[in-house]
Formats: structure tokens, C-alpha cells, sequence
């Protein structure tokens, strides 16, 4: 099957991309106090030559004293932190690529293996973890107000900075995601409720904030997946109606793009049709969408957290879904952070070099 329409330029407001090929958001914990290194920007820029057409970073968290459960992630505040990402976008533009960071907050969260705490508690909408207790404090409403801007502010210097777009991470389990889920969300005021779209205040809050900080013509991306860590067939939207009203009012609050989380991008999101979670969140907003999920390969990715390999894959049924118009971007991860070149590799036929995953490549920045 041929990829020639994976390789179609695309163009949404102020960002161009030479094809349809993002490569996903992966935590590389490479940054020592925050801050990003030179080899950061070289491993970024390895992938920009590799003719990746959006680049989007690993998670970089906010200006939230708890808002990492790890000292070597990334951060997108302060001034170090921030000279270092300049360093990075200089690197990727300089081979013509294009570039957006990922935007966090973990919420209330796990400690980190090292035994590292922030120094003050996680927080979350009601201090919950997955349903398991209360390991973090629940956010007063001068809190939300705080993070909301922090949010603004990280993707404001985005801009600044010279990144061409910003996606903010609303999935796996995280601080929005916290918010979308009644298990981690019991909050009786404004920023809780019964339905999710009760529950999506947060978020919409977020995106207004965010799209007020960057103005009108820079792309917002907003990654959601509706499985759970440790509840991978969970479903926030049980049905295209509750999706929908999900959806919609994150779109209205200035929301370009929608990056749909799934472990494996074929599987059906509902019963009704074959569209996958990207195919029905493009089919009810109306918005360009990004799908994910063990593209090129044949293991999902939970089982590489578990030392598993995954070899190459055929991307046909990707096509047949991008040609049918189910999507418009496809995210690549750990193929491309096994080989800078896959997607070259790709366009170029060279299938026989393609040489899938090895779990040992989560530990080293190549």
C-alpha cells in the first residue's frame, strides 16, 4: 500500500508541517534538575533530520512546586529551565523542523522509585490516586486559579521561545485527567459534579487561559485518552453522545487539536462503527485530530514499561484509516525513539532497516 498521502504537507493556522508524521510525547527523566541538556537538543534534532514533521516533547511540567514526582524531569518555567528549551527549539529549527512542548501537571501521583517528594504534597481535584486512598492534598480554589495560570504562562513562553505550537497533556491519569474522573474527582463545587462534562470545567478552563496567553493563530493541542492507568478498558465517554458533549465544549474553549491516546490505534472505540477514538473525536468536532497507539510495531507500549520488545509492523491498515479521512496526523513513539530515521525509512521504502524496539532503549537518550 502506498504511504505517498502520509507525505502530504499540512498546514493549520501559523504551523506548516512538510508531512502527516508527529512523533509522541515520551518521558526521557534526562534533565538534571529540570533542566535540559545539550544532549536533549541533540536527540530532538535527530528526529527533525529524520523528517519527523511534528515534533512534540516530553512532558515538561508548570510552575507547581508538586508538579513532578521526579527532579530529572523536564521543566517549563524558570529561567534556566527555559534557556535550556531555547537551545532545544535553535536545534530543531536549524534542520527545518517544527516543534511543540507537552505541558504538565502529574497531579496527585506515585513517589518516584528514588524516593524523591517535592517539598510540598501532590495535589490533586480531591487528593485521590486511581480510587486507592488519599496520597495528595485536594486543590482549594486559589490553587486551581494558580495552576490555570501556570498553564497560561508555560505556554505563553512557548511562544516566546519560538515553538511553533503547545499540547497540553489531559490523559493517562494525570492532573486534567484527574479532574475528568469521578474516582479521582468528588469535588462538590464548581469543578466537580456528577457528569463529565461537569467534571471538564477544569480543563475548559485551562484551554481559555492558554488560548488567551498564545492568541489566536497558535495551534493548541490537548492529548486525552479515555483508559485509565490500570483500568486500560476504561471509558470516560461510554458512548459517541457522551463523547460529544465532552468534546465540543473543550473545541469552543480553543482547542485546535485533539490527541487521542490509545494503546493500539485500530481497536474500535464503540460498537457503532471501526472508528477509533481519533475517528470519532474528528467525526463529532469537526477538529483536526492525531491518533496514537503502536503505529509501525507489534507490542503496545504498557509492555514495554514490563522489558518487552515489539518487532516492525506493517502501517497499511494506519493508511486505509488516514486515506479514508478517519484522522489527519499520526503520532509515532517508540519507534522513532529507537531509530531518528524511521520515518524517512518509511517514505523512502527501506522497510528491510527498520529494526522495531528494544525495551533498553528507554534507559539512554539517543
Amino acid at each position: 500500500m502506498s504511504v505517498t498521502t502520509l507525505f502530504q504537507p499540512f498546514q493549520l493556522k501559523s504551523l506548516t508541517l512538510k508531512n502527516r508524521f508527529v512523533m509522541a510525547p515520551m518521558t526521557r527523566s534526562f534533565s538534571p534538575g529540570g533542566v535540559p541538556t545539550p544532549d536533549v537538543a541533540v536527540y530532538y534534532q535527530r528526529r527533525a533530520q529524520g523528517e519527523v514533521g511534528l515534533i512534540l516533547s516530553e512532558g515538561t511540567v508548570i510552575d507547581r512546586v508538586a508538579s513532578s514526582n521526579d527532579p530529572n524531569i523536564p521543566r517549563f518555567h524558570g529561567a534556566e529551565a527555559l534557556q535550556g528549551w531555547k537551545k532545544v527549539i535553535e536545534a530543531v529549527c536549524e534542520v527545518g523542523g517544527r516543534m511543540a512542548p507537552q505541558i504538565w501537571h502529574m497531579g496527585v501521583n506515585d513517589p518516584h522509585a528514588s524516593g524523591w517528594l517535592p517539598t510540598e504534597p501532590f495535589e490533586g481535584p480531591s487528593g485521590r490516586l486511581r480510587g486507592q486512598g488519599s496520597p495528595g492534598q485536594a486543590m482549594s480554589e486559589a490553587d486551581i486559579a494558580a495552576t490555570i495560570q501556570a498553564y497560561a504562562q508555560s505556554a505563553a513562553a512557548a511562544k516566546d521561545l519560538g515553538f511553533h505550537a503547545v499540547e497540553l497533556h489531559g490523559a493517562h491519569g494525570y492532573l486534567i485527567d484527574q479532574f475528568f474522573w469521578d474516582v479521582t474527582n468528588q469535588r462538590t463545587d464548581i469543578y466537580g459534579g456528577q457528569t463529565l462534562p461537569e467534571r471538564s470545567r477544569f480543563a475548559i478552563d485551562v484551554v481559555k487561559a492558554v488560548r488567551q496567553a498564545v492568541g489566536p493563530d497558535f495551534p493548541v493541542l490537548l492529548r486525552l485518552s479515555q483508559w485509565k492507568p490500570g483500568a486500560f478498558d476504561f471509558k470516560l465517554a461510554k458512548t459517541p453522545q457522551e463523547m460529544e458533549a465532552w468534546l465540543v465544549p473543550l473545541a469552543d474553549a480553543g482547542v485546535d487539536v485533539f490527541h487521542c491516546s490509545q494503546r493500539r490505534f485500530w481497536e474500535a472505540e464503540f460498537p457503532e462503527s471501526d472508528l477509533n477514538f481519533a475517528g470519532w473525536a474528528k467525526k463529532l468536532t469537526g477538529k483536526i485530530t492525531i491518533t496514537v497507539g503502536s503505529v509501525g510495531l507489534s507490542g503496545e507500549f504498557i509492555k514495554a514499561f514490563r522489558g518487552e520488545s515489539s518487532s516492525p509492523e506493517p502501517i497499511d491498515e494506519l493508511v486505509r484509516r488516514f486515506d479514508r479521512g478517519d484522522f489527519d496526523l499520526v503520532a509515532v513513539g517508540r519507534a522513532l525513539l529507537s531509530d531518528p530515521h524511521w520515518v524517512r525509512k518509511i517514505k523512502e521504502g527501506r522497510l528491510e532497516e527498520l529494526a522495531g524496539f528494544q525495551s533498553a532503549d528507554l534507559r539512554q537518550l539517543q
